[in-house]
Order: C-alpha cells, then sequence, then structure tokens
C-alpha cells in the first residue's frame, strides 16, 4: 500500500520541551534536581496530566506526598511554557517539504489540554497539519491504541496508508502494531531519508 499520509508527533520533534531547563534555574544542585524530577514531578505523574487528569488533581496528589516541596511543584504547571525550548528545526523543515510538495500531514501528541492551549502561539507548525490529535483533549493517549485509530477514522485512511514520526520507540511500535509505519525521530536527518525510501516524493 503506498504512504498517503505523515503523522507527527510534536514534543522533541517539532518543538523542544525539557523541564530541566525551568528546575536547573530552581534547583542549582543536580542530585537534588535528579532526585525531584525522578521522585516528585517524574514522567509517570506528568503523563497522567497528557491523559486528561486536572493540574488540580495531580498537584493536590503531589503537595500531600511532598509537603516540603509544594513550591516546586507548583511551577511544573504555572511555569509550563518556560519549558518549551524552540522549534526543533529537522522536524520543521521536514514538515515543511512534505506541505510544499501536498503531501497531507497531521499531528498525534500526548500533553494536557490546558496546556497546549496555552502552548497554541508557540506551534507556528500547526497551520501545516490538517488534523491533531491531542490526549489531554481526549482524555486517550499514546501508546494506547484508540488515540491512534481516532485520528485514523478522522484522517480517513486505513493504517497503512499512514507514516507516523515520534522520538518514543514504545509509541513507534504501538502505531507499527496497528499497521502504519513507523519512524523514530533522532534529529539526524534519517527520518527524511526513510520517507523517501517508503516511495514518498517531496
Amino acid at each position: 500500500m503506498s504512504i498517503q499520509a505523515v503523522i507527527f508527533d510534536f514534543g522533541n520533534v517539532l518543538i523542544g520541551w525539557d523541564p530541566e531547563v525551568v528546575y536547573r534555574e530552581l534547583i542549582p544542585d543536580a542530585a537534588e534536581r535528579r532526585f525531584f524530577l525522578a521522585e516528585v514531578c517524574n514522567s509517570a505523574w506528568n503523563v497522567q496530566q497528557d491523559y486528561g487528569r486536572s493540574w488540580e488533581e495531580a498537584i493536590a496528589e503531589k503537595v500531600a506526598q511532598f509537603p516540603e516541596h509544594e513550591g516546586l511543584i507548583r511551577a511544573f504547571r504555572a511555569r509550563a511554557l518556560d519549558m518549551l525550548t524552540g522549534l526543533i528545526p529537522e522536524g520543521n523543515d521536514l514538515l515543511a517539504k512534505l506541505h510544499a510538495a501536498g503531501v497531507p500531514c497531521h499531528g498525534l501528541t500526548n500533553w494536557s489540554g490546558d496546556t497546549f492551549e496555552e502552548s497554541r502561539p508557540r506551534l507556528t507548525f500547526l497551520s501545516k497539519l490538517q488534523h491533531v490529535a491531542v490526549s489531554g483533549h481526549l482524555k486517550l493517549g499514546k501508546p494506547r491504541p484508540e488515540i491512534y485509530l481516532h485520528l485514523l477514522e478522522r484522517i480517513g485512511l486505513p493504517a497503512g496508508a499512514c507514516v507516523f514520526i515520534d522520538d518514543s520507540l514504545a509509541n513507534i511500535e504501538a502505531a507499527e502494531q496497528l499497521g502504519m509505519k513507523g519512524i523514530l525521530f533522532r534529529n539526524d536527518g534519517t527520518a527524511e531519508a526513510r520517507l523517501r525510501e517508503l516511495g514518498l516524493a517531496f
């Protein structure tokens, strides 16, 4: 089956995201910072907001567990925009080339609904995407198959006609299990080469 559409992840594919940027300022000690981001506001906690849990509930949970870190915990939400580190040139250049060539492009992101909306002004690539699925709005997230199937239904194409680009191997594997082609984004030029290998002309 020929490839008819490309689906892009957002975080660390089209735009950089790194909580370290904020917490290097707030927690200068490297060991303390590692503890905080591994044990307090860690990825397992943050992904629940991506899946639709409210920040109010999430913060209350962590403050109850770590009251001594309340200010730092609240900063994770208050300074969410400061964790965006700018557009990623390779991902955006690739999207621009595909868009210019008329290849339909779409977005699939794990992102809490409210912080996504606040970030919109910085997501200048959105104008090049036809359909976007945001986990926080749908209360579904990668790598759960339901969010991929939701987007495929909106696109109106079978999985085998789509390529998915993401920086997470687990998310790529989930897409491939549904029949999509997957490309692990490494920011090293291989994504564009792989798309051309799959027969896309752009």
